[in-house]
């Protein structure tokens, strides 16, 4: 989920020709989640092969990074590695939540409630380890690279982002941003119509841009109290102060100076304060990877998909032609990147 800060950042909405040849690491299981939560059926149940294996998550990294990479996107997937102890409380609390949810699209199924199946169908969504196996896989077969973090994915995609291997970290979290990610892309793999809930109503979702200098200039912040508003609202591993949201964090940080002297001020306290702040400025990282996109394999990507799972072959070859011969809106052909 990561922490809510939306309200306080500035964001520039973009078209994908804006991104052409930049490359972008993206956090796999923060994509993942959103293929698994978006891509359903009317009922909502994720899509399905006929031996009754989920396959939303394979159908959204097929067809978007297809399209992305027409486009001259050169993505980076950069999958989590062990979860930081503090976080236990968080990843806790997130699966009964999903324990719920199910429980309750199974209420709203037997009651009629469509619109409110569907919404407990979404946050039923769960990765876990053959979703994210299978995605490893056609990542290789489509020939995109993807990087193991040591810890927590979007501090690798920051990492990265600083180190000048890639231009952006994507996820629609704003986590990032805590780990010192210079630029961030949010809606990267979620653009197009999106439904408002309980509405009939239909919104533009482009991909949006965030600067990282531009935010604190704005907020007239350091990163370190960018990190501070953020451990006053709450994230993965604190809960935050009681009743105090974005824009009263920032006006108390700012009045204070640092989360040390607003919980002073307020009589609060936040257990593991130096640890968690220490966890955001320095987290664990790897340079041991490499980003090499490679062309595409399709005996493999038509064995994965049409084989083991069902997908119609006709499509699957067509997307494969695109993603081996065009590059979409006059941009360099793919084999300008090997």
């Amino acid at each position: 989920m990561g922490v809510d800060l939306g309200d306080l950042l500035k964001k520039k909405p973009v078209e994908l020709s804006y991104l052409s040849s930049k490359i972008i690491a993206i956090d796999a299981y923060n994509t993942l989640y959103q293929f698994l939560s978006i891509i359903r059926q009317k009922d909502g149940t994720p899509l399905k092969d006929s031996k009754g294996n989920v396959t939303s998550h394979l159908s959204g990294l097929f067809y978007r990074m297809t399209s992305l990479m027409e486009a001259g996107i050169k993505p980076v997937f950069v999958f989590d590695g062990k979860p930081p102890e503090m976080k236990s409380r968080t990843i806790g609390k997130r699966m009964e939540a999903r324990e719920s949810a199910k429980v309750k699209w199974a209420q709203a199924q037997e009651e009629g409630l469509a619109e409110e199946a569907y919404k407990y169908a979404q946050a039923s969504s769960r990765v876990d380890a053959t979703i994210a196996e299978d995605s490893r896989e056609l990542l290789n077969a489509m020939g995109i690279p993807f990087v193991d973090a040591p810890s927590e994915g979007e501090a690798q995609a920051a990492f990265m982002v600083i180190k000048g291997d890639a231009d952006y970290a994507g996820s629609q979290d704003y986590d990032s941003l805590l780990f010192g990610a210079l630029h961030v892309i949010r809606n990267l793999t979620v653009s197009g119509k999106r439904k408002v809930p309980k509405k009939n109503l239909y919104v533009d979702v482009k991909p949006e841009v965030m600067e990282l200098g531009e935010t604190l200039a704005e907020l007239d912040i350091t990163r370190e109290q960018l990190i501070d508003v953020a451990l006053c609202v709450g994230t993965d591993y604190n809960p935050g102060l009681a009743n105090i949201g974005p824009k009263k964090a920032l006006k108390l940080v700012k009045e204070h100076g640092s989360i040390e002297k607003v919980l002073v001020s307020t009589g609060n306290e936040i257990p593991d304060l130096d640890r968690i702040k220490d966890f955001f400025m320095n987290p664990p990282v790897t340079e041991d990877y490499e980003l090499r996109w490679k062309k595409p394999r399709s005996d493999p990507v038509l064995e994965l998909l049409c084989d083991e799972h069902d997908f119609s072959r006709e499509r699957v070859t067509s997307a494969l032609e695109r993603l081996e011969t065009s590059s979409g809106g006059g941009q360099k052909t793919l084999d300008s990147w090997f």
